[in-house]
């Protein structure tokens, strides 16, 4: 890649041209930190930890090495011997007793459960939607989504049948929420204010109000005592309704009511991992700014819609009349945080004197710092944070040693900025095996850091094939979720965390759903999340977050966590039996082989004729049966590691793989005709880098370090760039709810 050869001002580094002219044109623009010193502080901090990184990673493929040989020796073998041989080579430490002492942490974070977005930061357009999520209209979600069914086809601008259904639900919704002392929702004619304190309801047979007034928090003010808006509160969530007879929604409710705002996606992980490529200086740029811009609250984004220009830009805070009479001010954007990347990745768009990549973690770490450190010196027109906090997710750790190591870093980068100690927090991603078996240990290196542990299926999943890869073909992908270990590692993050005394300074998260398009389904299934301990869990849309937050309504997950605290700790012996199919596979059918080899194989190329071929990190991707599945590198992960385990133990040939990958090579070709900008890979198989790089994640399964994709994604990507250009990286995404109908915006 071209990066600048002439070093002066940076640190001895060779940056490319876009990065260098970022971080001083606008990341260190109005701070007392010149971009010759940032870059110095790059060099140093490449210098300090470098050589650490490599011995950690070194240590991981050693490890990896004698797991294999055991493995290859004994088979699954029993739990007993593989947890004495694990902890005679140091891959299973003693389990420690940790209590995390974390201080200055916001609400959204230690009081406050709700769903938790996740976005790439490489789309300006869905960063806003995202940061301005943290309030969503019920009335949309339920309007434009299969959360309610459609039995007839949406009337153009505004469907009454429709809307009367979304009124009915709304009002069976309040009813279970927010009671009434008498009757129901649904026979409200007007909400009234009569002193700031006091909800009064009319309804046909007379006034009532609440059946727990201190569900009341405030009002906007109207006209008399009929306010503009009645400002409820249940589990530490509000919901506003918005009263507004002459809308067209407003007209039809039987209160005037226009609108029932949810507060809905508390917190957000702003993503410079999983869910973006970013190959060279320009992609991390366009990443970098869109953190930086939701930071200084000067994020905007326009773009076409309904043949007109639309502008979208950051949210301000929302302000209402208290219980008390004063005014109540109230977050009008999601509490941000940013996934940086994993030890593993180099970038080679900022080099050292001696032409080597440096760590990638190095650069993210410090721009997350950078860009938070302009809010936290005034130069924002919003605040994120009212502790003083930066919240840095990081994902990829394998074991205590490399989490001190991140902990390590965020202190040195703390220092080099003057921030005060601990001020950059950690979100621990337990998604690596080495990590979930040695959670306490994990936890205990960040003990006065750590502000979340998640469970990552995705990952841990490719993790846990990649690990026993040769104790034996593995269980097809959809049978991981009945295996022993996945059980024991979604009971025993919950069971660790809170006996570390997570409950009211951190969170407990759960995984994502992946399918963008069934609310309906999602409704009837991730309201097992709270119940099972867990204050936040990820979502892939600002309405899933809003029909999610639905669930918090529901279940108090605070007093869930008290029950959690007495039940017995999750053996971790369960995360030692390895995924494996009996007897070989032989009992699998060769209908059932094919079933899983298509499956996997048009999995991954429809992922990976968008990253490589369009820039796109984060994709929804129709299945073969044509449901649409969001995707990132998590899902590669299992879907390669998944056809290299099968091909390594003789279930599939290698003429079978390639024979598949032809095939399915057509399907996504198909699936994707209508897509701007792509080059079908039927064209020219051998001359396609998406197929390229796809048959290259399968057949170097094996040996890629732990199963990760970047390599061969990164290197296809590339070349793709050079070759023909390629399109700007993440101009389209997963999250598009922008399209749905809306009767209420």
């Amino acid at each position: 890649m071209d990066t600048e050869t002439d070093v002066t001002g940076t640190g001895g580094l060779q940056v490319d041209p876009d990065l260098r002219d970022f971080v001083a044109e606008e990341l260190v623009a109005g701070l007392d930190l010149t971009p010759a010193r940032f870059w110095a502080v790059v060099a140093d901090l490449q210098e300090r930890f470098g050589g650490r990184v490599e011995q950690l990673l070194r240590r991981r493929d050693e490890l990896q090495q004698q797991v294999d040989d055991w493995h290859r020796e004994h088979g699954t073998g029993d739990v007993e011997a593989l947890e004495a041989f694990l902890t005679e080579i140091g891959y299973l430490l003693p389990v420690e007793e940790p209590t995390v002492r974390v201080t200055r942490v916001d609400r959204e974070i230690a009081e406050v459960p709700g769903p938790q977005l996740v976005v790439p930061a490489t789309v300006p357009r869905y960063a806003l939607n995202a940061a301005n999520a943290r309030w969503g209209s019920l009335y949309d979600a339920l309007y434009g989504t299969d959360a309610l069914p459609l039995d007839h086809e949406l009337e153009p601008g505004y469907d009454e049948r429709r809307g009367a259904q979304v009124i009915a639900e709304a009002d069976r919704l309040l009813d279970q929420f927010f009671p009434l002392a008498e009757g129901s929702h649904a026979d409200v004619v007007a909400y009234r204010v009569p002193s700031a304190g006091e909800l009064a309801v009319d309804t046909a047979s007379g006034t009532t109000g609440l059946a727990d007034p201190a569900q009341f928090a405030g009002h906007r003010a109207g006209d008399g005592d009929r306010p503009a808006a009645v400002l409820l509160r249940r589990h530490g969530l509000h919901l506003e309704l918005t009263i507004d007879p002459s809308t067209r929604v407003g007209t039809q409710h039987h209160a005037g009511v226009s609108d029932a705002l949810l507060e809905s996606a508390v917190s957000t992980i702003v993503d410079l991992e999983d869910s973006v490529a970013t190959v060279d200086g320009p992609d991390k740029v366009g990443a970098y700014r869109s953190w930086l811009g939701l930071r200084t609250g000067e994020l905007t984004a326009s773009f076409g819609k309904g043949g007109r220009t639309v502008t979208r830009e950051v949210h301000g805070d929302r302000t209402y009349v208290g219980t008390d009479g004063g005014e109540l001010t109230l977050p009008g954007r999601s509490l941000l945080l940013v996934r940086n990347v994993g030890h593993h990745m180099r970038l080679d768009a900022v080099r050292t004197a001696d032409g080597e990549p440096i760590l990638e973690e190095v650069l993210d770490a410090l721009v997350s710092a950078t860009a938070a450190l302009q809010e936290l010196r005034g130069n924002a027109r919003y605040s994120n944070t009212r502790t003083g906090s930066v919240y840095i997710v990081k994902p990829k750790m394998h074991g205590p040693d490399e989490v001190s190591l991140s902990v390590e870093l965020l202190a040195a980068v703390e220092e080099a900025l003057g921030m005060e100690p601990t001020t950059l927090k950690i979100g621990i991603m337990d998604e690596e095996k080495r990590t979930s078996i040695n959670l306490e240990a994990c936890i205990a290196r960040a003990a006065d850091r750590v502000i979340f542990v998640n469970t990552g299926f995705l990952d841990r999943t490719g993790d846990e094939i990649h690990t026993d890869f040769e104790a034996g073909p593995v269980v097809r992908k959809d049978d991981q979720r009945s295996q022993t270990w996945l059980k024991t590692y979604e009971d025993r993050n919950v069971d660790v965390a809170l006996r570390a005394g997570f409950a009211g300074q951190a969170q407990i998260g759960k995984g994502m759903w992946a399918k963008p398009a069934a609310m309906r389904e999602m409704l009837d299934t991730k309201g097992g999340h709270p119940r099972a301990g867990a204050n936040t869990a990820w979502v892939p849309s600002p309405t899933a977050a809003t029909l999610h937050a639905l669930h918090y309504l529901e279940t108090d997950v605070l007093a869930v966590q008290e029950e959690i605290k007495k039940r017995p700790l999750a053996d971790r012996r369960g995360l030692l039996v390895p995924p494996v199919l009996p007897d070989a596979g032989t009992g699998l059918s060769e209908e059932d082989k094919r079933h899983e080899l298509e499956t996997n194989a048009q999995s991954i190329l429809g992922y990976v004729v968008r990253w490589v071929g369009l820039g796109i990190g984060c994709s929804t991707v129709p299945t073969l049966e044509g449901v649409g599945l969001m995707e990132d590198r998590a899902t590669l992960r299992i879907s390669s590691q998944q056809i290299a385990n099968w091909l390594h133990h003789g279930l599939v040939t290698d003429g079978q793989v390639r024979e598949t990958f032809a095939r399915m090579a057509e399907v996504v070709d198909g699936q994707n005709a209508d897509e701007p900008g792509y080059a079908p890979m039927c064209a020219d198989l051998d001359g396609s880098p998406s197929f390229q790089a796809a048959l290259d994640l399968v057949f170097s399964g094996r040996r890629e370090p732990n199963g990760y994709t970047e390599r061969a994604l990164t290197t296809w990507r590339q070349k793709a760039k050079a070759t023909d250009g390629g399109e700007e990286s993440g101009t389209r995404a997963a999250v598009l709810e922008d399209e749905a109908p809306s009767p209420a915006s």
